[in-house]
């Protein structure tokens, strides 16, 4: 049992009057890393006395928060990353050198998938003679424990990488983890795992879920700045291939009176995979600030406050013809991200539209406006939003 948060909404600099309920789309900074922003930028203006380890040391303290974040006993294995597609290139680039890699093989991929982790595929199907198996969205209420079910059944002793979020990022249904990690376990498979629209709002366990990649943009539920990502690989990439050579990832990097002195060797582990000056000077101490919030706030209680914020608008909203997954564990709807079902004659543009009319924020993707609130939401941002679409939907 977690103890309760009050709202944080003091702690946010946003303006009263807006109603933000879109954190899928972009997570607001906090004041405290707007501070952490504006602080390193007055000392980048002077870079006298600037060390060798300076360039590491703010990443190393990044890739620890983010392991206790994630309950990764090891920061060795998370590499700094300047987007999803760039993680999930890592893991494309390194499939034919997985153990037992061979033409025929499939990778299972979820339906409706945000871009990023599909787009990652296609060449490497074309190249390397794979084929990829989508698990489409069920039609019908409830979707979850059904999706999760044909997921399981489509990964089988041809899958080599199974793709899938703990949250799916338009319908807020999740995946579970634990499950499917056996099953590609079994057959043999990669899990690579986007946990993009999940991580930092929703707990989540490395070691219960076992997977070999973890993928994760930082400027959603990781609160931090944009173009700035977190990435964990385990050790079927430890001998891997970078998809670029940066001095910063080989043996000794911080001796900068010896980088003549060119070195074969990579560090350890997911060391190799960071992105070209992944110092971040700007950046990282933002991020570094968001995390160390997150680990304060707790995932779980992200949950039970967005599940309490919400739980009086569901069914005034299910009143207006409107449909939602229902709770079911890890194969219901999460709390933090929810994909509200538009009557068959709403145009979800259009209700988006009259949202915004009202400095009301969320997303419309494809049938369903996407809700997500978090801790800087108050009961004024929800009667905000069942207001303008009892409005709109009568």
């Amino acid at each position: 049992m977690t103890n309760t948060l009050p709202s944080q909404k003091h702690l946010f600099s946003l303006p009263e009057g807006i109603h933000y309920l879109n954190c899928a789309t972009r997570g607001p900074l906090s004041r405290s890393v707007e501070q952490a922003g504006h602080d390193t930028l007055t000392r980048q203006a002077n870079p006298f006395g600037l060390r060798p380890d300076d360039f590491f040391n703010g990443a190393i303290h990044v890739r620890e928060l983010f392991s206790q974040l994630i309950n990764n006993p090891d920061p060795d294995r998370i590499a700094v990353i300047p987007a999803v597609s760039y993680g999930m290139g890592v893991v494309a680039r390194n499939l034919p050198l997985k153990p037992g890699f061979q033409k025929g093989k499939r990778i299972v991929l979820i339906g409706d998938e945000f871009p990023s982790d599909v787009y990652a595929w296609g060449r490497v199907c074309d190249e390397l003679g794979l084929t990829t198996t989508i698990v489409d969205v069920p039609d019908g209420f409830p979707k979850g424990q059904v999706w999760n079910e044909r997921l399981l059944e489509a990964i089988g002793p041809d899958t080599t990488v199974v793709v899938v979020p703990p949250v799916h990022w338009m319908y807020g249904i999740r995946f579970d983890l634990e499950a499917i990690g056996q099953r590609a376990r079994d057959v043999g498979a990669w899990l690579v795992i986007d946990g993009t629209q999940a991580i930092g709002a929703l707990p989540f366990d490395l070691e219960a879920v076992q997977p070999d990649a973890v993928i994760c943009a930082g400027y959603k539920w990781l609160m931090g700045p944009y173009s700035l990502g977190l990435a964990y690989y385990g050790p079927a990439f430890d001998e891997g291939i970078p998809l670029e050579e940066s001095w910063m990832n080989r043996l000794d990097s911080n001796q900068f009176h010896r980088l003549m002195d060119y070195q074969p060797a990579y560090r350890p582990k997911a060391y190799r995979y960071n992105v070209g000056e992944h110092s971040h000077f700007l950046q990282m101490p933002m991020l570094e600030t968001s995390l160390g919030q997150l680990i304060d706030w707790q995932p779980a209680r992200i949950q039970d406050y967005t599940q309490q914020l919400m739980t009086d608008a569901w069914p005034a909203l299910e009143k207006l013809g409107c449909t939602i997954e229902p709770e079911n564990g890890s194969q219901g709807r999460s709390h933090h991200l929810v994909g509200l079902w538009l009557p068959a004659q709403a145009d979800p543009m259009t209700v988006q539209q009259s949202l915004l009319a009202s400095n009301v924020s969320v997303s419309a993707r494809a049938r369903v406006l996407r809700i997500a609130p978090h801790l800087y939401n108050t009961s004024d941002d929800v009667e905000a939003l069942v207001n303008v679409l009892k409005t709109v939907l009568a």
